[in-house]
């Protein structure tokens, strides 16, 4: 079973409640997104604890649910 973007971008939102999310379908089949997530909380954190910090909110879901997820963090 797929997931849907906006169910992507409302686990993202519920763990980094600051953070602009925009996720792009990229084949189409609801399996394969990029997501850019710009977020306050990434200061510090190098991009290894950035990806990980939005896998976590993911709950489990990347390599199951959601097959590929092209994910990009920034700092505003």
């Amino acid at each position: 079973m797929a997931m849907q973007a906006e169910e992507i971008k409302s686990m993202i939102k519920a763990a980094l409640p600051d953070a602009e999310v925009e996720i792009t379908d990229l084949a189409g089949d609801g399996n394969h997104y990029a997501a850019r997530v710009v977020s306050e909380s990434f200061r510090g954190l190098s991009r290894v604890k950035q990806h990980k910090a939005v896998y976590d909110a993911l709950d489990g879901r990347m390599g199951g649910v959601l097959h590929a997820l092209q994910l990009t963090t920034a700092i505003p």
